[in-house]
């Protein structure tokens, strides 16, 4: 099993800590996430990690982890992050956004399903949310399930009842999913002078992560999704960083996270 980490972006929203790191790099309970990301796979025997760099990339420095770059990281999105690591897809491979931090048992839970394309979900995201926003509808993506696979991702939502769990950025592709993921993209990205058929909103190159999984739905695949209640972080912007820091210091952080499990 393979893991490639999605680490490009440059995390605008949590300036002035990328001023001068990358947003992987950024410090949080002691290590950067990027670090303890690769303690976590390394603790579930995943020793084949792949890193996708762009912005500061000749920070970025560890061990035992191949290298992919993304020279258009900050004209492209995550789905042309993803496939900067095209020569990795092959066999059973986890891929996580660069910027969350998960327990070891959400990650061996993503490890043990046996469908061709899981998506790792928390149920219990909105006592999460309450932390980190007083306007959930501004910040959250639709995401409706039925009989245990996802039907609907990614999409601005006007009632939080079209949400039934979030997307974490956190997934596994293997066996035909993989295969399908490779054809759909290619395929996309040929046709892409006729439109965007993952977002007709947006460039090709700018399509993101949710839209690649719904066009994949779209396309007839199913995505199995790995129902989980809290055990992960997001650190999307600087009020995040403060959040978990002061929750962390007065020992509540440990309601939606357990550093132990990692």
């Amino acid at each position: 099993m393979k893991a490639i980490v999605l680490a490009a972006g440059e995390g605008k929203r949590l300036q002035p800590l990328t001023l001068s790191s990358p947003k992987c790099l950024v410090n949080l309970f002691g290590k950067s996430i990027l670090e303890w990301q690769l303690q976590v796979f390394r603790s579930c025997n995943i020793n084949d990690i792949s890193i996708v760099t762009g912005y500061l990339k000749d920070m970025i420095k560890f061990d035992d982890v191949t290298y992919f770059e993304n020279p258009k990281f900050s004209t492209t999105n995550m789905v042309e992050t993803l496939f900067c690591a095209k020569d990795k897809l092959e066999d059973s491979v986890i891929v996580s956004y660069g910027d969350i931090i998960y327990q070891k048992d959400v990650l061996q839970k993503l490890i043990n399903s046996k469908d061709d394309i899981s998506v790792v979900i928390d149920k219990k995201w909105k006592k999460y949310w309450e932390i980190r926003t007083t306007q959930p509808l501004n910040d959250v993506e639709s995401l409706v399930l039925e009989n245990g696979f996802i039907q609907n991702i990614g999409q601005k939502v006007s009632s939080l009842d079209e949400i039934e769990g979030q997307y974490i950025g956190l997934m596994k592709f293997q066996n035909e999913g993989l295969e399908f993921l490779k054809t759909f993209y290619h395929s996309a990205k040929n046709e892409s002078h006729l439109g965007n058929i993952m977002n007709p909103d947006i460039p090709f190159e700018k399509s993101y992560m949710t839209d690649l999984l719904q066009g994949l739905i779209n396309s007839g695949c199913k995505l199995k999704a790995v129902l989980i209640e809290n055990g992960w972080l997001e650190l999307d912007n600087y009020h995040d960083y403060e959040v978990y820091n002061k929750k962390f210091k007065d020992k509540t952080i440990f309601e939606f996270f357990s550093l132990n499990q990692l």
